[in-house]
């Protein structure tokens, strides 16, 4: 993930509130604090903003005085054409005149058109920065979360969080900023044309104002809620969908088709609802801004009709004051929309702000630098709970430079808690982990992680060419280093046997190749970054025989000269270690050599005994 520049300041960040999810039905909890932190994003963008404002202002303005024009226009064809109807001597329509004000009235339209293209312009550079910022701090934030976050969250949802809310923030902005500007400024500017025809007939046309309000606020208050549903709801099934797929053969052999689908469906039925709700309580508003600015242009009418019967007002303003009478229910209608979009933005915008908020790893005060560490790793009375209880009580370990360590015991014992703990991926909860006697905290996690190596039984490759894969490991790494790791890993013979060898691109799941030869693929990839430390999950029960012996044979390599943690599977691939330790509920409550182990007749005799009656028996 890229680095995040402080070039510029910020809106909100890390630690401004609590960040919880949504539940069913509620609206934004803090609309007025997530708005305002919202608006913060702009604020490095506010000379554009006002340069937005300023043409927004200016195509309004120019667009507000066409009817009057047209009006002027219609008042001189009507004077002239009652003068010849009344017999007036000389009496002619002055074309002249008429076609002075209707130039006039093309080049208006054309400047605003032109006000127009310069806002929009503006408009989508700001929207694109502001939502450009915003996903630098959300990605910034992901590098940042522990792995606890990831754990206790469905992908989709936090993905849902990144594409589509983020996605539903920039379009608002790029959107109805404008229109909320411009329709701002067209109701200032429609109410001065319009007193200055009539203050009489603009009366009952604000008079349409409050009463719309009255009308649309129960419903934008009902709306909100159902707005929050729809995001929430969304995330929930992005989570699904991306459960669902990435595990389609898990799926498909276990026959989960028919639930996955009704699961689907329940999820589906759920958004449908939400959406069908929040898209029709908010469809509500358009007619009834309709039915009430329809009753003040009929009553307008009428009272206008009357007022130009007794010359107290022209044909011409009449007309154009009908004009801006249904131009005035416009900016309303787009305002009230507005309004409403912006009820589901800060919605979004709230689940954005919460992951900004989560609860980050702890921050790193005065590190040592642990550089080209010899693997001495010590356990002193180490303590570990994922909630209220714990997991690991007093562990005591003490490991030599160059030892391999293999960790025993049925599942749920506390071996990956083991290496989740080694890595610094949870806290401990009372004791201390030391590298050569420097205690792990006091290290930075970069440094930390890189005297690391691990080599995993769920094997993790990208979307790109085996080189790209193996490279991974190691930063400017050259090819021949690369070919050299691959054959120190026994992989570099069936990479070269591959249509494309090292540039045979690996799709997502890396499905176009074996088990076996992921796993040798990630060896390489480990001996690439040649750590100090290396721990291995050394499950090879789902690849053939000879695969299982050429990965041995890479482990072997990848152990030589290393301290090395080995999670042991089947124990007779472990009698070699120094140290073997025995787990069980979280303690170790057996540890020695192979030899020492099963003489003690404890425990581990008990497995090894087990499982070698089973495999003989087999």
């Amino acid at each position: 993930m890229s680095k995040h520049k402080k070039s510029h300041p910020r809106g909100g960040g890390p630690g401004h509130g609590g960040g919880h999810m949504m539940m069913a039905g509620q609206k934004a909890k803090n609309f007025k604090g997530t708005f305002k932190r919202l608006l913060s994003y702009l604020k490095p963008l506010r000379n554009q903003l006002v340069a937005v404002f300023f043409a927004a202002t200016m195509s309004t303005i120019f667009t507000i005085a066409g009817p009057k024009i047209m009006g002027n226009a219609i008042t001189e064809v009507f004077k002239g054409a009652y003068a010849k109807f009344k017999g007036v001597p000389g009496a002619e329509i002055d074309f002249g005149a008429i076609g002075q004000l209707l130039l006039l009235l093309g080049g208006l339209y054309v400047i605003s058109s032109l006000f127009t293209y310069i806002q929009q312009y503006i408009m989508s550079s700001v929207a694109q920065k502001t939502v450009y910022h915003l996903r630098e701090d959300v990605n910034e934030k992901l590098e940042k979360l522990p792995l606890k976050y990831y754990d206790g969250r469905p992908n989709g949802e936090t993905l849902s969080r990144v594409t589509n809310d983020i996605d539903l923030i920039g379009s608002t902005l790029q959107q109805s900023v404008t229109q909320f500007i411009t329709s701002i400024v067209m109701i200032v500017g429609i109410i001065i044309m319009m007193l200055t025809i009539s203050p009489l007939l603009t009366l009952i046309s604000i008079v349409s104002l409050p009463v719309s309000i009255f009308v649309i606020k129960p419903i934008l208050k009902k709306s909100q809620k159902h707005f929050a549903d729809q995001q929430r709801t969304l995330g929930k099934l992005n989570g699904h969908i991306e459960e669902m797929y990435t595990g389609h053969q898990v799926v498909k052999a276990f026959g989960h088709e028919k639930k996955a689908l009704e699961q689907f469906d329940e999820v589906n039925e759920e958004l449908y609802q939400a959406g069908r709700k929040a898209q029709f309580i908010s469809g509500i508003i358009m007619p009834m801004m309709f039915f009430v600015g329809n009753l003040s242009y009929v009553l307008i009418s009428v009272i206008g009709g009357i007022l130009v019967t007794k010359r107290a007002i022209s044909i011409g303003d009449i007309q154009a004051f009908i004009t801006y009478t249904k131009q005035f229910t416009q900016p309303i209608t787009q305002t009230a929309n507005i309004a409403n979009i912006i009820q589901s933005t800060v919605a979004a915008a709230e689940r954005v702000f919460e992951l900004l908020d989560e609860e980050e790893e702890i921050q790193e005060k005065n590190t040592s630098t642990l550089t080209h560490a010899k693997g001495a790793v010590t356990f002193e009375h180490v303590d570990f709970g994922y909630g209220n209880d714990l997991l690991i009580e007093d562990m005591n370990i003490d490991v030599h430079p160059g030892q391999t360590v293999a960790i025993v015991g049925p599942t749920g014992a506390g071996k990956t808690t083991l290496i989740n703990l080694l890595m610094r991926f949870y806290e401990l909860n009372g004791g201390a982990i030391k590298i050569d006697g420097i205690d792990t905290r006091e290290i930075s996690r970069e440094d930390l992680r890189t005297t690391f190596g691990m080599v995993l039984q769920d094997t993790w490759l990208f979307n790109g060419t085996i080189k790209e894969n193996l490279a991974y490991g190691k930063n400017g790494s050259t090819d021949e280093e690369i070919f050299q790791a691959a054959k120190a890993a026994r992989a570099d013979h069936f990479i070269r046997t591959l249509p494309d060898g090292y540039d045979t691109v690996l799709n997502e799941e890396a499905s176009n190749i074996s088990q076996g030869q992921k796993q040798l693929l990630t060896i390489a990839r480990a001996i690439l970054a040649d750590p100090p430390i290396m721990i291995l999950d050394e499950a090879t029960s789902s690849v053939d025989t000879r695969t299982e012996l050429l990965i041995q044979q890479a482990m072997n390599r990848l152990m030589e000269g290393r301290t090395s943690f080995v999670i042991a599977h089947r124990l007779s691939t472990i009698r070699d270690a120094d140290l073997i330790l025995v787990m069980n509920q979280g303690k170790v409550i057996e540890q020695g050599s192979h030899q020492e182990l099963l003489e003690a007749d404890g425990f581990y005799a008990d497995l090894y005994n087990s499982q070698f009656s089973k495999q003989v028996a087999g």
